[in-house]
Formats: C-alpha cells, structure tokens, sequence
C-alpha cells in the first residue's frame, strides 16, 4: 500500500521538507544474486532436474524483486533525480521515496514491445474497434454525457462522435482504463527499456511535475503499460498541457469524471489545429493505375485534394482544392484499400501517431453517428 510520504507537497516547490524514507541496505541486491546463484547450483548438483528448475525460477523471481526495490540504488537513477530535483525545485527525499515505492514490471516491456499497429493488418485491426457492442455503446455514451458532449462543440469545434470514438477506442468508453501503476509503468520504461528512455524518463518528470501540481498520490494512479491515463489516455506530458477542469470543481479529473474527459479530449483536438471541414477521410473507390507509387509515406499531409485530382482520384465536391491530403494504403480482409485522410485526419494521427489508428477512429465515429441518427437521438 502506498504512504501518504509520496504525495507531493503542495506547497512552494523550493521549501525543502524531511521526509520518511524506504532505504535497503547497501550491497542488498547483490548478495541475493549470489546466493540465488549458489541455490541454483546446489539444486543442480544435488535435486531431481524438476527441482533444480523449480529453484532457478524461484531464483530469477527473487531477483526480479532485487531489481525493483533496487531503483534508488541505482547510479543513473541517482543521477536523474538528482537532476530533477534541481531543476524543477523538487525535495529530493521525497522523490526518492516515490521512485523506492516503484516496482518493475517484465510484462510491461514485452506489451511495449507488440503494439497492435506493428503485430495486425488492417483488417485485423479494424475487427477490434468496428464491432456491435462498440458501436452500440458509443451511443449509450453519448446519450449519457450529451450535456457535455454538445457544451465541448460549442466551446472546441470538435464534434460528439470524434469524441466520443476517441474514448470509445482508447478505453471503450471507460470500461479499460488500465491496470498498472503509472509509477511502475513510467520508471520501468525510463530506466529499463534503453530504445525509448529518454522519451519516457521525460513522462516520469512530467509525471512527478503533474502529481506535484495537483495534490496527487504518486502510487495510486494507475494507467496503461505506456503510463497513459483516464478516459481518454493521456500521457503526463498531454495531462498537464491538455486536460481540462471542464465542470469548474477545481479538479482536473479524467479518471472518474467523464465530464472533465470530454472536454479534455475535445481540447487536444482544438490545440492540435481541428478545423472541423466537413469531410474528415474517403475511401478511393476507384483508384488509379499507379495508386500504389502515389501513396504518402508521413503521416503528415504533402499534397492538396487539387493534386489529387490532377492524379486522377476523384474527390468529393465539397472537399476545397487547398485542403491538405495524403493517399494512404490499407491491407483489407478482400484486398488492398486506399483512403484519402484530410487535414483532420491528420489531426487525428496527433492523438496516435498510427494511420491504422486514425482510421479506425474515423469509421467507429462515422458508425456510431449513423446509428445514433438512426433512432432518431440524432435529430
């Protein structure tokens, strides 16, 4: 259980305070290695082959524990907070007492590693977020939050089925927020997974800025095995500069106010440049010969639907010759697709630098619009 030591301190961030520390012996990690070591080999010499098996995984359990309590031992973690603390005025005992509460996580390094954009097709991918039930409960999210649904159009320019698709796709709709600690998660993935660290040790601070700012309990926020979190999954860096107090009680909460994530995600998408055009993507039903050499390779748009046109493929007469455009190639269950995203589509991709995403959000939203239209909530 987490102690009250790791929240932060509201007060003046330059006010130094004692603070109860968790500290294990020096050398601690070390010895147990080696007597791990020596079990492992005991057992081999002298146990049935099951047993010396069963000892090495008690072994390498025991030393997957050493590890996590080992962070503040640790010379580069050392370093990071004696950084942090500098800069941004924090106690450093306090945050030595939050990083000795975080645990590593193997099972978060192995979900990072298979992303559901790199492992699926399009196709495949699509079957997870196009379905019944979630198109079904989109509505019921809807009719349910229309209040501040309709109050975040008015307010971003950001329409209630974009919204709504977002949450419905990044936590369907509330019912998945995460499960682990965004400590953990953040501090694993900082410290532990050297491909990315220097982006996520940049979310531990903004995590431990963001605790700090809002009175939070460092231990008790739980997210995604990238450290995203609430309805609408932010990082800490986009908490901190996008999420909103939608309802004005003073507390930007994306977790359990469904209020606050609304306007939270509607937000994002009005300072990520949403126009709000009126066709956000189409799919290309009759694409040109050479289709395949004119797809974009960057997410970001490097044409306009007017050269699009000239190429060959129609596009809708509602869509200006100035909007910005990318061709982009999806793998569908009957064969190759091609869809023309515009320049909210792009936006789109901000939330979740994946095309697949993207599509994924704009055909859940289209759906759940229609089928909201259908029973007459719509008009």
């Amino acid at each position: 259980m987490t102690s009250r030591s790791q929240i932060a301190p509201v007060t003046d961030p330059t006010h130094h305070s004692p603070q109860m520390l968790v500290r294990l012996p020096s050398g601690s990690s070390r010895a147990r290695n080696l007597l791990t070591g020596a079990l492992a080999v005991r057992c081999a010499n002298r146990w049935p082959r099951r047993m010396a098996m069963l000892a090495t995984a008690f072994g390498l359990l025991w030393q997957g524990a050493a590890l996590a309590e080992g962070y503040v031992e640790r010379e580069d973690v050392r370093a990071y907070l004696d950084s942090v603390a500098s800069r941004y005025g924090f106690d450093r005992d306090w945050l030595t007492s939050v990083i000795a509460d975080a645990s590593h996580q193997e099972s978060i390094i192995a979900a990072i590693s298979r992303p559901a954009e790199r492992a699926l097709a399009w196709h495949e991918y699509r079957n997870i977020f196009i379905t019944e039930r979630r198109i079904a409960g989109g509505v019921q999210f809807w009719n349910g939050n229309q209040a501040a649904l309709d109050a975040a159009a008015a307010r971003y320019n950001v329409p209630p089925h974009i919204v709504v698709a977002i949450i419905g796709v990044e936590t369907n709709y509330g019912g998945n927020t995460g499960s682990y600690r965004v400590l953990d998660a953040l501090t694993t993935l900082g410290f532990d997974y050297p491909r990315r660290a220097e982006f996520f040790r940049g979310q531990l601070t903004e995590f431990l800025l963001l605790v700090r700012e809002e009175g939070m309990d460092a231990g008790a926020l739980k997210g995604s095995y990238a450290g995203a979190m609430g309805l609408g999954q932010f990082i800490p860096s986009s908490y901190r500069t996008f999420a909103v107090d939608f309802d004005d009680d003073g507390i930007r909460d994306i977790w359990n106010n469904r209020t606050d994530a609304i306007g939270s995600v509607a937000n994002y998408f009005a300072e990520h440049r949403w126009k709000g055009a009126p066709v956000i993507a189409f799919k290309v039903d009759s694409p040109p010969a050479n289709a395949s050499e004119l797809v974009d390779s960057d997410l970001k748009p490097t044409r306009t639907a007017g050269d699009l046109r000239a190429l060959g493929i129609a596009v809708p007469a509602e869509v200006s010759d100035d909007e910005p455009a990318s061709l982009h190639r999806f793998e569908a269950a009957d064969g190759v697709q091609y869809w023309v995203g515009l320049g909210d589509f792009y936006v789109i991709t901000r939330y979740n630098h994946s095309r697949m995403y993207a599509l994924a959000v704009f055909e859940l939203a289209e759906a759940i619009r229609e089928r909201r239209e259908s029973t007459g909530a719509g008009t």
